[in-house]
């Protein structure tokens, strides 16, 4: 095969590859920018602020992400990550003493369970059971609010780290698009400037020794 044929081809097809992760490119670059709208626009719509720095707990103070976003509102799905994993998960483990919405549902039914035995028997400790079932019932619906709260926030946060990814995959593909494009140019340019006749890789003839 001639050379300068070789140059072309490849050449050729790097040009082609560079276009396709181009292509690629682009649609990567317009997801992300989608996700990092979407996330800043959903979460600005929720009202969100982070509480000033004067009116943070001591054990607040000790989230540097709390501390860093303090009076700040909450558009970022990085800012959303901190708010539902240092402020929600926070004052969550102190509702229940660490319960989740989950374990309160065995403390509802076993109170339950207590009053209507006690209702029966008409036990003197009547009241303060069904005292006990109204602080779990209130307990647990703080857990299921909360506890949604912080997924929708979570979620947020994950697909506010996929448009992160999407925008570095982007510059892999821009970078990886113009050494192609750079690498064609220069292969296009040296098939013109190699002359015609020119092969690749052309085996050497034979070298043949006279012995005098």
């Amino acid at each position: 095969m001639k050379r300068r044929t070789l140059d072309i081809l490849f050449s050729t097809g790097g040009l082609v590859l560079a276009g396709l992760l181009l292509i690629v490119g682009i649609v990567l670059n317009s997801n992300a920018n989608f996700a990092k709208t979407y996330v800043a626009d959903q979460l600005g719509e929720q009202h969100i602020s982070f509480t000033p720095a004067d009116q943070l707990s001591d054990e607040e103070k000790k989230a540097a992400c709390l501390v860093e976003n303090a009076g700040k509102p909450l558009t970022t799905g990085k800012q959303a990550e901190c708010y539902a994993n240092e402020y929600i998960g926070l004052h969550l483990k102190n509702i229940a003493g660490g319960k989740t919405y989950a374990d309160m549902g065995d403390v509802q039914s076993d109170l339950r369970a207590q009053v209507a035995k006690a209702q029966e028997t008409n036990a003197a400790n009547l009241a303060d059971l069904q005292k006990q079932l109204d602080a779990a019932n209130a307990q647990r619906d703080s857990l299921f609010k909360g506890e949604t709260l912080r997924g929708l926030l979570l979620t947020s946060y994950g697909f506010s780290v996929f448009g992160e990814k999407a925008a570095q995959a982007v510059l892999v593909a821009f970078i990886a698009a113009g050494l192609l494009l750079l690498l064609s140019i220069a292969g296009l340019i040296h098939a013109f400037i190699t002359p015609r006749s020119k092969g690749f890789a052309v085996p050497e003839p034979d070298k043949v020794t006279v012995n005098a």
